[in-house]
């Protein structure tokens, strides 16, 4: 019986593309307009970009306890070895949830198999580690190697972010008000990146056009075999400056596969719309 790959809707990955690699996704939730949904199962993420843009303030939700538990002890009863890939600890408290349930379950069933992993990563940085392990579980892989291979994605994955609006970053405190202000007046293009799973500034650039320069350079100072590698883009309701992206990523590394998905409800919800992030390995796998 192959290894069971489980993952939380941080991943950014389309509903299709889970079910296509047969990897199982619990939702965490948005609450908007005084509504509370399911990120990707009752909400789609261009919903919550139309409700930002009308001033909107939503709010997040981790997993809860109780979803956990039904999911981990169905998988335990039918004997299923798997793995909980999970959304960065730093950004929500998603992982040290399902942490503690793990401990609760394996109380009870002390023979269960299965492993609970911080990837330190979000969105489609999360969604590429998702995909390669669960092409390793295909493969039939066994749990060991699969927990090997996908902690070495996880350490090794980089974030390349920038946001259309300040705004949305200073309502989820991520920048100060002034900074918000003056980067809108400005125009001002923060780049950022993760560092152990932590949003980071990195450098602020004026204009959209140098910012998308700038992140492939970056990715060229810290990429390798970026013309082998699977790459992703993920965009906040923003496809036409995600595929300008991945032309100039095309041009520069003759890059073959690049995955491109909207940011989701989650991520998004804090990002907020018209957010581009670049995502890839600054290490080879051996």
């Amino acid at each position: 019986m192959m290894v069971k790959i489980l993952c939380d809707s941080a991943c950014d990955l389309s509903l299709e593309t889970l079910q296509n690699y047969n990897v199982d996704c619990l939702p965490l939730s948005v609450t908007i307009g005084g509504e509370e949904f399911e990120d990707g199962k009752t909400i789609i993420p261009e919903k919550v970009y139309s409700l930002m843009r009308d001033g909107e303030s939503p709010k997040t939700s981790q997993v809860s306890p109780q979803a956990f538990r039904d999911t981990f002890i169905n998988y335990v009863k039918e004997e299923q070895e798997f793995i909980y890939f999970a959304f960065s600890s730093e950004l929500s408290g998603t992982y040290q949830t399902a942490k503690m349930v793990e401990q609760e379950v394996k109380e009870e069933y002390p023979d269960a198999k299965f492993e609970i992993i911080d990837t330190e990563a979000a969105s489609l940085g999360y969604g590429l580690i998702i995909l390669r392990i669960a092409e390793l579980a295909k493969e039939g892989k066994t749990f060991e190697e699969i927990v090997e291979i996908g902690s070495f994605h996880a350490e090794h994955m980089e974030h390349i972010f920038t946001v259309d609006d300040l705004e949305y970053l200073y309502r989820g405190g991520r920048v100060s008000k002034t900074a918000a202000f003056v980067g809108s007046l400005l125009r001002i293009k923060p780049l950022l990146h993760m560092e152990d799973g932590k949003l980071i500034p990195l450098e602020k650039i004026r204009g959209s056009k140098k910012v998308l320069r700038r992140m492939v350079d970056v990715m060229k100072e810290r990429g390798v075999d970026l013309n082998k590698q699977r790459l992703a883009i993920s965009h906040g309701d923003d496809i036409q400056t995600a595929e300008k992206l991945a032309e100039m990523i095309r041009e520069e590394f003759g890059t073959k596969e690049i995955h491109i998905e909207m940011v989701g409800a989650v991520i998004g919800a804090h990002a907020g719309p018209g957010t581009i992030a670049l995502f890839f390995l600054n290490k080879s796998p051996e």
